[in-house]
C-alpha cells in the first residue's frame, strides 16, 4: 500500500508531517503505513524546500555507525554543539546563535512530538533519546522551523526513531571496545496486511575515560538501558476509507558517573583525563518513559486527518558537588592560589566536617498533550495549494525536591557528615498550560514555490515556591508566580526553481523563545533572515545559505550546567543582539575503478555574533558587556570534510572536525586564556567488510589521532574530549 502523500518541509504544528499531494485521485489501497514522522522526508524532498533543511539520513548514520549525537551533527552546517562527558548523553546543541546549554533553546522532537523533559517549563535536555536506535536526523533552519514551535529563534531537530519494517526481519549491531565498552542495539519486526510490530532495545555500558583520583577511585562511565514497542493496526486493504493506530511505547533507564567538577589549566596540562577525590561520589540517575497514540484517517477525497496523544514522564536525580568550603567550584578552580584551602579539599586532603556541599539534585517531568491536523489539497487550474492546519493542546511539569549533604574528607575518603532531609535545599513546581494554532500552505505556481504560515502560541506558565521546612508541601505555597505569553509568529519562504538542478530560495521569520515560570524578563523575539542557492544534480549537491538574526532581545537562563550567577531557572535580558554568517555544505561521488569515491564538505563561517548594547549582567556568562562582545561558544569557522572509499564487500571513510577559537565569555579584543577554547581537528574513522548479504564487520576509531583538547570550560573548571577510542563490530540483517 501506497500513500499519496509524500513528506515536504511545511509542517503543521500538529505531527510536523506535512506531506504533499502526488495524485488527489489515487485510491486508498495503495496507502504506504509508516510509523514514523518526518519532517522533510528524504534527501530529494530537501531540493524544492523553500529554506534551510538537513538531513541526516540512515545510510550516513550508518557510514561512521555514531553513538554520540554531537558527532552526528557535526555534519549539519549552522549547528553548535558543546561536547560534556564525552559521549553525547546530555549533549549542548544550538542552532544559528541560539545559545546551546542543555539543548534548550530549539525545538527537540522525537518522531514529530516533543520530546524535552518539560519543552515550555523547563526545557533543558537532561533526557536525550538515545542516538542509537534512530534511523535518521532532521534539522530545520529558517521560516520552515515556524510551523514547529514554540522556539523558532534557531530552529528544530526531528530525531526519526528505526521503523516498523515492512516484512519480517531481525537486525543486531553488537560492538566492544576501549574503556571497557559494551554496546548493542537490536530490533525484531515485522509487517502484514493490517497488523504491524516492532520490538528494539539498546543495551550500552562504559567505564568511562577518566580516572578518580584517590583512594576510592571508581569508573566515570555509563550504563544505559533503553526499550521500544510499536504497534500499528490499519484498515483492511481496498477499503474505501484507510484508518491506522500507531501505539509507541518506550521505557529508557540510564546511570552515569559524571560530574560537573572539571579541572584548573595547571591540572588538566598534567593529565587532562583525571578527577578530583571530591567528586568520587558523582553520578546521575534517570528514568524515562514515553507512551504515545496515532490515529490516521484517509479518504479518497482532498483531506487527511492525523492526532497524537503523547505522555512523557521523566525523574532524574544529579548527585554532584556544589560547592567546596563555602566556595563555588569555578571560583576555586580558576584561581587555585587564592582558594588553596579549598582546592586541597577537592583533590583529597583531609578537611572539616561539611566541607564538601553534595547536592541532589532531584526533579520529576511530566510532558502531555493531544495534536491533530487536517491537510487539504486546494489546487486551483496550474496552481497547486496544499493547506494545512493544526492545534495542540499541551501541558507540562517540573518539580524541583532537592537536598543537599555534608561530607567530610579524610585522606582522600569522602565520609557523611550531614544527611540533610529531601527539599530542604529546593522545594517548587513549575507548570505550563499550552495552547497552539498553526495555519501554513504550499504554493506551487510554474517554478515558484511559497510557504506562507503563521502560528499562535498562548502559554499559561506558574511556579509554586514552597518552604523548604514543608517536604509534604502540607502548607500553601510560600508564593505563586504567574506569567503568560501570547505571540503570533509568522514566517514565509520563497523558492524559484531555475532549472532541473539549480534553485533560489529566502525567507524572513519572528524568532521567538518564550519565558521561564515566574521569569522577570521579557520575552526573547528576534527577526531572522536566509537568502541562498541549491545545486542537486545526479552526483553533485551543492548549498550555501546566508543568515542573519536581528534579536529584539536574547535572553539568558541560568542553569547548573551554564555556571552563572543566581538561581536555577532566573532569567536575563541581553538586549540588541546580532548573529549572521554563511552555511555551505557539498557532497560529491565519482567513480573509481570499481569503487565509488564520495566526498562531503560542511563549513560554518559566522562573520558575526555580537551584542549591540552595554549592559551589566549578573548572568555569569555575560558580565559586564559592551557593545561589540562576541557571544560566548560560538566559533567564527567550523568545518567537516569527510572522504571515502567503496566496493563491493569493503568501506573505509574517513572525518575530520575543525572547530575554530571561541570564547566562554562575553568579551572582545585579545583572547583570555581561562576564558577561551582553543582551535582544534578530530579526525574519526571507519573500515567496514560486508561478508554475506547479512553480515558484516567493522572497526572504528574516533579522535584517530588521539587529539587532546579542551571541549568546555563550564559549569566549573577545564574538561576533555573524547580521548582516541577504538571499537570493533558485528552487524546481523537477517
Amino acid at each position: 500500500m501506497k500513500h499519496r502523500f509524500t513528506i515536504r518541509a511545511g509542517i503543521s504544528a500538529a505531527l510536523l508531517a506535512s506531506p504533499l499531494m502526488v495524485s488527489a485521485q489515487q485510491p486508498t489501497d495503495n496507502v504506504e503505513e509508516i510509523d514514523t514522522v518526518t519532517i522533510i522526508g528524504s534527501q530529494a524532498d530537501v531540493a524544492d524546500v523553500p529554506g534551510s533543511a538537513h538531513i541526516v539520513n540512515s545510510e550516513e548514520l550508518a557510514e561512521f555507525a555514531q553513538s554520540d549525537i554531537l558527532r552526528v551533527l557535526r555534519s549539519v552546517p549552522g549547528v553548535y554543539v558543546q561536547e560534556e562527558e564525552g559521549f553525547g548523553l546530555r549533549p549542548n546543541i544550538g542552532i544559528r546563535g541560539s545559545g546551546l546549554d542543555r539543548s534548550a533553546r530549539i525545538a527537540l522532537l522525537e518522531d514529530g512530538v516533543l520530546i524535552a523533559p518539560a519543552p515550555y517549563a523547563a526545557s533543558s535536555a537532561y533526557y536525550f533519546p538515545t542516538q542509537r536506535r534512530m534511523s535518521a536526523v532532521e534539522v530545520l533552519k529558517g521560516p520552515a522551523s515556524v510551523a514547529i514551535g514554540p522556539r523558532t529563534t534557531g530552529g528544530a531537530m526531528n530525531l526519526i526513531s528505526t521503523p516498523i519494517p515492512d516484512e519480517m526481519s531481525a537486525n543486531a549491531d553488537l560492538r566492544v571496545g576501549d574503556h571497557s565498552t559494551l554496546d548493542a542495539h537490536v530490533n525484531i519486526g515485522d509487517r502484514g496486511d493490517r497488523f504491524a510490530w516492532m520490538l528494539e532495545t539498546v543495551q550500552a555500558r562504559s567505564d568511562g575515560f577518566k580516572t578518580i583520583a584517590g583512594p576510592v577511585g571508581g569508573d566515570t562511565g555509563y550504563d544505559v538501558k533503553d526499550y521500544v514497542a510499536k504497534l500499528q493496526f490499519d484498515s483492511a486493504p481496498g477499503s474505501a476509507v484507510y484508518q491506522s493506530l500507531r501505539v509507541k511505547l518506550g521505557y529508557t533507564d540510564q546511570l552515569s558517573n559524571e560530574t560537573y567538577v572539571g579541572l584548573t589549566d595547571t591540572d588538566f596540562a598534567a593529565n587532562p583525563y583525571s578527577r578530583y577525590a571530591a567528586s568520587a561520589n558523582d553520578n546521575f540517575q534517570s528514568e524515562h518513559e514515553q507512551y504515545q497514540a496515532t490515529y490516521v484517517l484517509d479518504t479518497d477525497s482532498l483531506w487527511r486527518l492525523e492526532a497524537t496523544a503523547y505522555r512523557n514522564n521523566f525523574q532524574r536525580n544529579w548527585y554532584k558537588v556544589q560547592s567546596v568550603g563555602g566556595e563555588g567550584i569555578n571560583d576555586v578552580l580558576v584561581d587555585p592560589a587564592t582558594y588553596a584551602a579549598e582546592y586541597g579539599y577537592l583533590t583529597g586532603v583531609t578537611s572539616p566536617d561539611d566541607a564538601i556541599q553534595i547536592r541532589a539534585n532531584n526533579r520529576e517531568y511530566y510532558s502531555q498533550g493531544v495534536q491533530a491536523k487536517v491537510e487539504w489539497d486546494l489546487g486551483f487550474g496550474e496552481t497547486d495549494v496544499l493547506l494545512n492546519t493544526g492545534v495542540r493542546l499541551h501541558e507540562d511539569e517540573e518539580d524541583r525536591f532537592q537536598h543537599q549533604d555534608g561530607y567530610r574528607v579524610d585522606s582522600g575518603e569522602l565520609v557523611l557528615t550531614t544527611a540533610a532531609a529531601g527539599g530542604s535545599q529546593t522545594n517548587r513546581v513549575s507548570d505550563a498550560q499550552v495552547t497552539s494554532l498553526f495555519v501554513d500552505s504550499e504554493i506551487r505556481a510554474g517554478d515558484w514555490i511559497f510557504t506562507p504560515g503563521v502560528r499562535f502560541e498562548n502559554i499559561e506558565l506558574t511556579r509554586y515556591d514552597y518552604a523548604t521546612s514543608d517536604p509534604g508541601r502540607a502548607a500553601e505555597p510560600t508564593r505563586v508566580r504567574t506569567n503568560t505569553a501570547q505571540v503570533v509568529i509568522p514566517g514565509a519562504g520563497a523558492l524559484y526553481r531555475l532549472n532541473d538542478e539549480w534553485r533560489l530560495l529566502a525567507g524572513v521569520h519572528k524568532g521567538f523563545n518564550p519565558p521561564g515560570p515566574g521569569s522577570n524578563a521579557d520575552e526573547e523575539s528576534s527577526v531572522n533572515f536566509e537568502a541562498g542557492m541549491r545545486y542537486a544534480g545526479e552526483s553533485l549537491r551543492f548549498e550555501s545559505i546566508f543568515f542573519y538574526n536581528d534579536y529584539d532581545n536574547l535572553v539568558g537562563t541560568v542553569t547548573d550546567s551554564t555556571g552563572g550567577g543566581g538561581q536555577v531557572g532566573d532569567q536575563f535580558d541581553g538586549g540588541e543582539v546580532v548573529v549572521r554568517g554563511l552555511e555551505m555544505s557539498s557532497d560529491y561521488s565519482f567513480g573509481f575503478g570499481s569503487f565509488a569515491v564520495p566526498v562531503g564538505l560542511q563549513y560554518t563561517w559566522t562573520t558575526e555574533a555580537e551584542f549591540k548594547n552595554a549592559f551589566d549582567s549578573g548572568f555569569d556568562p555575560w558580565g559586564d558587556v559592551q557593545v561589540g562582545d562576541e557571544l560566548p561558544y560560538i566559533p567564527e569557522h567550523q568545518l567537516r570534510a569527510t572522504a571515502g572509499i567503496e566496493g563491493e564487500r569493503v568501506r573505509l571513510s574517513l572525518a575530520a572536525s575543525y572547530i575554530g577559537k571561541m570564547r566562554t565569555r562575553a568579551d572582545q579584543g585579545a583572547y583570555v586564556e581561562q576564558e577561551t577554547i582553543d582551535s582544534h581537528i578530530v579526525w574519526d574513522a571507519i573500515a567496514t567488510w560486508q561478508f554475506t548479504d547479512s553480515l558484516s564487520s567493522y572497526i572504528k576509531v574516533d579522535n584517530l589521532f588521539d587529539e587532546t583538547y579542551v571541549a568546555a570550560r563550564r559549569p566549573a573548571g577545564v574538561r576533555p574530549g573524547l580521548p582516541r577510542s577504538a571499537y570493533v563490530g558485528l552487524t546481523f540483517r537477517l
